[in-house]
């Protein structure tokens, strides 16, 4: 299969997962109704053949399923997600093996590095039409107006890809953007990001910031671009990790970067420190308007390079279930091994789709001493640059099942005592995002513990739990058919039956 959008759009209809609409539809607000309708139901990728005031076809919900991200990171089944994860993790920190099998562990994943390496490629095809100065206008793309409140049309799913005025390390993150004008956007990001490290760092110098924007590229990039990286590791590098072999970057014609060859349209342009444009209000992940920021950085783009007849892909934030949303259940199974890396005490940890992917996290732990729920709840903020947002971290024991909120909801009402159990970290750097903080930026932490207690985190003596009879339970395994009961397979009851998907 071709490293590009057009070989796994391809491998989605062979597989039934691809519907093509033939019917003209409209970019500002229809298309995004449609493909919410069809997410919430879990249905096919869509591609939009015939969009009002464009040319150019829609690719949406590509990634709207976690079985569609396992496919286009060539994995069949979530749980290889976890086994990458592994691999990752010896990255992440070397450290010298203390036995042979680690030491062959992290030969392969060191092979793994050298296969991965990025390749040159001098013909691409992101480059087949190239349009410069007076010939660009953004207008000409089927961007979308996805919410009816929203202060103009967005782009929301374009690798912006930077690099380090002092080191030249190369960043490729997702941001949205918002259009200005035909040959102008405004960018939403957040200050922790690697993009606004560059940004600060070129204004400190004194000069405008190269941007170069890639849309319509491998899914597997994407899912590289938002795995969490130590800042000095190269998403490019990763995607080839991720893939199995280096992907193909092009040197950008008017500016000084690299982007995927195989991407279906590239934006070249620059940001210049003071130029600046309103942007907002949007719809955003939280699940209501953004706010209007009235100096949000201005991208001016001076270049458009594009396949012929090229695809643009796309997708939009909001309350959940969206398509981002079905990206971080993927991304929360690389996460862990590396979680469990810097943690070891971490059994396994899960950031619900209705936390918003990032804003709660429930861990299990193997609990040795006391304060150690606290302790895990603690190193998790720190863990890595993306949990520095997160809201509320609830800390079980390692036989709750943290991906079932039945078993974590008891835990909580069982095991937990609101004044001893129950800590607030006030005054952490926020999301500027999240409402329902008194400041913007600026916002508390909630951790419990709802492990079971061990002295001297309390005086009383605990109970014993009550467990089903083994020898009981082995009796009825062997005459479940006597009972007349054989044909029943409760492994596919409805998870929806008790008013939960836990999927």
């Amino acid at each position: 299969m071709p490293r590009d959008l057009r070989g796994f759009l391809s491998l989605l209809e062979q597989r039934g997962q691809l519907r093509r609409i033939s019917a003209l539809v409209d970019p500002e607000l229809e298309i995004a109704e449609i493909n919410n309708r069809v997410i919430q139901g879990g249905g096919p990728a869509l591609l939009f053949e015939n969009v009002k005031g464009s040319a150019y076809p829609v690719a949406v919900n590509v990634m709207g399923t976690v079985e569609r991200v396992c496919w286009a990171m060539n994995m069949q089944q979530p749980a290889e997600l976890e086994d990458l994860g592994k691999r990752l993790a010896l990255l992440y920190q070397l450290r010298p093996p203390k036995k042979m099998s680690q030491a062959v562990e992290l030969g392969k994943a060191l092979f793994d590095v050298i296969k991965a390496k990025p390749m040159r490629d001098f013909l691409p095809p992101c480059q087949q039409v190239v349009l410069k100065d007076d010939a660009v206008d953004l207008s000409q793309f089927p961007l979308l107006k996805v919410y009816p409140g929203d202060a103009g049309k967005v782009l929301t799913l374009g690798l912006m890809i930077t690099k380090d005025p002092e080191n030249k390390t190369v960043n490729v993150g997702v941001y949205r953007l918002q259009l200005q004008s035909k040959n102008t956007m405004t960018v939403q990001w957040l200050s922790v990001r690697g993009a606004t490290r560059h940004f600060r760092k070129a204004a400190e110098r004194g000069q405008k910031l190269e941007v170069a924007i890639a849309l319509g590229v491998d899914p597997l990039v994407i899912m590289a671009a938002a795995t969490p990286l130590p800042i000095d590791l190269s998403e490019w590098l990763f995607a080839g990790i991720y893939g199995g072999s280096g992907i193909h970057l092009a040197k950008c014609k008017t500016i000084d970067l690299e982007v995927p060859a195989d991407a279906e349209m590239i934006l070249e342009g620059t940001i210049t420190p003071g130029e600046t444009g309103v942007d907002g209000p949007a719809g955003d992940h939280m699940g209501y308007y953004g706010g209007v920021n009235e100096t949000a950085p201005l991208l001016r783009f001076h270049c458009v390079t594009h396949r012929k007849n090229p695809i643009y892909m796309t997708t939009f934030s909001g309350r959940p279930p969206k398509e981002d949303a079905m990206m971080a259940i993927a991304l929360n199974r690389i996460y862990t091994p590396i979680l469990r890396q810097q943690v070891p005490e971490i059994v396994d940890f899960f950031l619900p789709m209705e936390g918003l992917s990032y804003k709660a996290a429930l861990i299990s732990i193997e609990k040795t001493f006391p304060g150690q729920a606290r302790r895990a709840a603690l190193a998790f903020w720190s863990a890595l640059p993306q949990f520095t947002y997160t809201k509320f971290v609830i800390v079980v024991d390692k036989e709750i099942n943290v991906r079932d909120p039945r078993q974590v909801m008891w835990a909580v009402t069982s095991k937990v005592d609101p004044a001893r159990d129950v800590f607030i970290l006030p005054e952490n750097p926020f999301d500027h995002l999240d409402f329902a903080t008194e400041r913007p930026g600026l916002g508390s932490k909630m951790g419990i513990d709802a492990t079971t207690k061990i002295y001297p985190e309390s005086d009383r003596q605990w109970s014993e739990e009550l467990h089903p009879d083994a020898d009981t339970a082995t009796l009825v395994d062997k005459r479940w058919a006597e009972y007349g009961l054989g044909d029943l397979n409760l492994s596919e009851v409805d998870p929806n039956l008790f008013g939960y998907d836990i999927r």
